[in-house]
């Protein structure tokens, strides 16, 4: 049988950073020279965001900074070493990856925790042992027994690799019914933005969490959301130094090089051409009638959406979420997923595309099925700002 999407949990941290608020925060900092404020009005500007969510609320709040790690009083950036920025993460991941399951749960009425045999969690902005997988089994009252596995470090298409091994799962044990989890705080490594990687970065990165429930048995009354066809996997020749992460001292160091955009639109043909064509037959690329792409910044949406061509509205979601709550890494593309869904016509069979790029530079792509009359209802979509002028 194929595996099943069940249901689709979001969570996103209370405070919300405004871009307009966040480049005057980095434009203040000392040493910024007429380049650099140059570089920052430049990215900032272009990023395709509006504003986005962070566990740290002294980034929003001015009263919140007293003795705050990351940010003095008067609004410059501090420089944490990597174990308290770590601190951080085991402090507030935990509460995010419970609330984005149970969020996936009570979407799910026909699944409850006791069903649960296997959980696995994606993260790449924090570590800590027992990980958030125990966490999970513990917070949520799963059984001591339930199977866990945990993806760590991978970067931004973690969401679909952490997808893909559910499918698996689900593929291997035909009664495994499997969460999981995402969570990322990109926000806990901040620093000065002094180089154009350094630059991209600040203008982009959010904190997030989304939750799935995979299983290949679909419990009376439960309409799946999507069936998981085939996944894929593309490492691109020469794209290794474009997307790189790395731990410092201070933080976890983010490369993320202007030439990004160019070398997907060098290899994202080869990417589809593998996903449509492959063992379990041929896909015409017609088919295709959504399209859930990792919004890693405007550059790339825009470039995909030329090298593909692609109508505008194909890419309203990913420039959406991108809007409205920044890159969050592993778990921007569930998102992403989750709108497309709820937004998708009930009355007829969909083929969705999805892809993510992480660090390699590798491409990760997926064929999902929405059944007829599974869309997830309107009561389940989330209000969401007018993404920019696309």
């Amino acid at each position: 049988m194929t595996p099943a999407l069940l249901s689709l949990g979001t969570a996103l941290p209370a405070h919300v950073l405004e871009q307009t608020d966040a480049h005057d925060l980095y434009q203040a900092q000392p040493g910024t020279d007429r380049l650099n404020a140059r570089l920052l009005r430049t990215a900032f500007g272009a990023s395709g965001v509006a504003r986005r969510h962070t566990v740290l609320s002294e980034l929003v709040d001015d009263d919140a900074r007293g003795d705050s790690p990351y940010i003095t009083g008067d609004g410059r950036f501090l420089a944490p070493l990597t174990g308290v920025r770590n601190r951080t993460y085991v402090e507030e991941a935990p509460g995010l990856f419970a609330e984005a399951a149970r969020d996936a749960l009570a979407r799910c009425p026909g699944i409850d925790p006791a069903s649960i045999t296997d959980v696995v969690t994606v993260s790449c902005t924090g570590f800590f042992a027992p990980g958030p997988d125990y966490r999970l089994v513990r917070d949520l009252g799963l059984d001591p027994a339930t199977r866990r596995s945990h993806i760590g470090f991978m970067g931004c298409h973690g969401g679909l690799i952490g997808l893909r091994q559910a499918a698996a799962l689900a593929t291997a044990d035909p009664d495994a019914v499997v969460l999981l989890v995402a969570v990322e705080l990109c926000t806990l490594h901040l620093r000065p933005a002094r180089g154009p990687d350094a630059v991209r970065g600040a203008a982009l990165f959010a904190d997030g969490a989304a939750a799935a429930l995979v299983s290949s048995r679909v419990p009376d009354g439960v309409l799946p959301l999507l069936e998981l066809d085939r996944f894929r996997t593309l490492v691109i020749p020469d794209g290794e130094q474009a997307m790189a992460w790395t731990i410092g001292d201070s933080g976890f160091e983010m490369v993320l090089g202007a030439a990004v955009p160019q070398v997907l639109e060098d290899s994202i043909h080869t990417a589809l051409q593998a996903l449509l064509e492959g063992p379990e037959g041929t896909v015409e690329r017609e088919r295709i009638t959504d399209w859930a792409l990792h919004p890693g910044g405007r550059g790339i949406l825009d470039k995909l959406e030329h090298t593909l061509g692609l109508p505008p509205e194909a890419l309203r979601e990913s420039r959406d979420v991108l809007a409205t709550r920044g890159n969050m890494s592993s778990v921007t593309v569930l998102h992403v997923l989750r709108q497309v869904i709820d937004e998708a016509p009930r009355d007829e069979e969909r083929t969705v595309c999805a892809l993510a790029f992480g660090p390699g530079l590798t491409v990760e792509s997926a064929l999902f099925t929405i059944p007829p009359h599974t869309a997830a209802p309107a009561a389940h979509a989330r209000p969401t700002a007018a993404a920019p002028t696309r």
